[in-house]
């Protein structure tokens, strides 16, 4: 099994996401361009959703070990006035991406700090601030991509590190399962697979062995298989595709049931 990014990969990520996601904002023909992906916002909203995010989310890594996020940095945010003017924007949007990854650098990886997902797979920890940051620029740049007519899948790194970020991150949880307890099978083509199980006890994610010709689903088949591209599974986790562009084997209602639940974190 292929081990988990670095927390120096993680930072490059960010960063190179971010360089992707103002190539495409300076790209855009306008910046009241709607996201097709995000609806009711346009290019300027989706700006301003990732950068004010960054600078929420250096605030909470600052912050250490906490309960809940600085007071401050929520009416910080609430509160953003952002230039009109395109390049001044872009200016922003980087300063603010730098914001982050100075306050991550600074910190290191295993530094304890507030984060709403559950823990139970992945840590409350700046390193996991880094891995789910690195997954909202890439999705957003999709977002803004897409905003410009010009849409593109997600780098094969992030994209690959991005299915279980969001198995491990966004699933996870000891909420009960509310219906018969079942497994999701995911399998991306380039050869990595997880199993995601819900039952009394929450959600829980593992890697599997990818299938072969030989092997095919295993000698446990899932309750629903999902196949495609790393890319396709993590634009399809965030709701940027429909399950109908994916292949599905098994049940592919208990698909439905799944997007449908709202556990607690």
């Amino acid at each position: 099994m292929q081990k988990n990014l670095e927390f120096p990969d993680l930072l490059r990520l960010i960063d190179e996401g971010s360089s992707a996601f103002r190539a495409a904002v300076a790209a855009a023909p306008s910046l009241d361009a709607p996201v097709p992906s995000c609806p009711g916002w346009t290019l300027f909203d989706l700006v301003k959703h990732l950068g004010g995010g960054d600078r929420f989310w250096a605030a909470i890594v600052g912050a250490g070990p906490a309960d809940a996020p600085p007071a401050e940095a929520a009416a910080a945010r609430a509160a953003l006035e952002l230039p009109r003017e395109r390049e001044a924007l872009l200016a922003w949007l980087e300063a603010s991406t730098q914001l982050l990854l100075s306050a991550l650098r600074e910190a290191g990886p295993q530094s304890g700090c507030w984060a709403w997902w559950s823990g139970r797979q992945t840590p409350r920890t700046s390193g996991g601030v880094a891995q789910h940051r690195a997954q909202e620029s890439a999705v957003h740049t999709y977002d803004a991509q897409l905003a410009g007519g010009a849409p593109q899948p997600l780098p094969l790194e992030v994209a690959l590190d991005g299915v279980e970020e969001f198995l491990f991150t966004c699933v996870a949880t000891p909420s009960a399962w509310p219906h018969e307890p079942t497994t999701f099978d995911f399998h991306a083509a380039e050869g990595r697979s997880w199993r995601l199980t819900v039952d009394g006890n929450g959600a829980r994610s593992a890697r599997i062995p990818a299938p072969t010709a030989a092997t095919g689903e295993g000698p446990d088949p899932a309750g629903a298989s999902v196949h495609g591209t790393a890319s396709e599974l993590v634009l399809y986790f965030y709701d940027r595709i429909q399950a109908e562009s994916l292949h599905v084997d098994g049940d592919a209602g208990l698909l439905d049931l799944l997007r449908a639940w709202e556990p607690e974190h």
